[in-house]
C-alpha cells in the first residue's frame, strides 16, 4: 500500500483557504493540488491513508477536508464521521465515483457539507464548490437531505436486507439521523469499539466499502429517492 504524503509547508496568501486531501492515488491527489493552487487555495496536507488523516487533520485544522469514498483502510465516510467529533470546525466533501443518488446516501452517512463527482470534468463547477463549501454553505438542501435520510431509515429496517444484524440496522437508523458514533453508542449502550465496528460493516454491506464476495449487493429499487 502506498505511503501516506507528508504535510507540506505551503504559502499561502491572506484569507485563503486551507484544503486537505484524503485519496489513495498520488496522480489525483497532484492533480487535485495543482487545481486547487492555482485558483488560490492553500493545501495544507494530503494524505493516502483513512488512519493516518484522522491523525493528521485535527492537528493541521484545514477549513476544509476532500475526502475519497473508498481507501484501502477505509472510507471517507468513516474519516468524515470521525472528524465530526475531533474536528468539529472542519468542514468536509465526499469525493466519489458513484453516482448521484449513491453520493447522496454517503453525504447523509458521513455528515458531509456534499460531494464532488470525480467524473464532472468542469473544473470551475468543482472548484466553486469548494469555495462554498469552505465559506459554510451545505452544498446538499435540507429537503433533500431530509428524503435521502428517510429512505436511509426505511431501508434500515427493510425485510429484504436480511445480511444487517439487528445491532446494524439500529446504526444505520441513527447515522441516517445525523448522529455521531459517541451519541449512537449513549443510544444503544455500546462501547465505541463496537460502534466503529458496526458502522465499518454497515458501509461495507450497503456498498460504500470495498466489498467481501459473500455480501449480497442491495437491491437498487429500496434506494430510489426522487429528485
Amino acid at each position: 500500500m502506498e505511503s501516506p504524503a507528508a504535510p507540506r509547508d505551503v504559502f499561502r496568501s491572506p484569507g485563503s483557504a486551507r484544503i486537505f486531501i484524503l485519496n489513495d492515488h498520488e496522480p489525483v491527489r497532484r492533480g487535485l493540488r495543482d487545481l486547487l493552487e492555482n485558483d488560490g487555495f492553500a493545501v495544507a496536507g494530503e494524505s493516502g491513508s483513512a488512519a493516518e488523516a484522522c491523525r493528521l487533520i485535527p492537528s493541521l485544522s484545514p477549513d476544509l477536508a476532500v475526502l475519497d469514498d473508498r481507501l484501502p483502510d477505509g472510507t471517507g465516510i468513516e474519516v468524515c464521521r470521525d472528524l465530526r467529533v475531533t474536528a468539529p470546525a472542519v468542514k468536509s466533501l465526499i469525493l466519489t465515483g458513484w453516482d448521484e443518488q449513491h453520493a447522496a446516501r454517503a453525504t447523509v452517512l458521513a455528515g458531509a457539507s456534499g460531494y464532488l463527482l470525480k467524473q464532472v470534468k468542469d473544473h470551475k463547477e468543482l472548484l466553486s464548490r469548494i469555495r462554498r463549501a469552505t465559506e459554510g454553505d451545505t452544498l446538499f438542501t435540507t429537503e433533500n437531505r431530509d428524503r435521502v435520510a428517510e429512505s436511509l431509515y426505511a431501508a434500515s429496517h427493510a425485510s429484504w436486507l436480511k445480511s444487517l444484524t439487528d445491532v446494524e440496522r439500529n446504526v444505520l437508523a441513527f447515522m441516517a439521523r445525523g448522529l455521531t458514533n459517541g451519541q449512537i453508542g449513549q443510544e444503544l449502550r455500546l462501547p465505541d469499539d463496537a460502534v466503529i465496528g458496526s458502522v465499518s460493516s454497515v458501509l461495507q454491506k450497503l456498498g460504500f466499502r470495498r466489498r467481501s464476495p459473500l455480501i449480497p449487493a442491495p437491491i437498487p429499487r429500496a434506494w430510489e429517492v426522487v429528485s
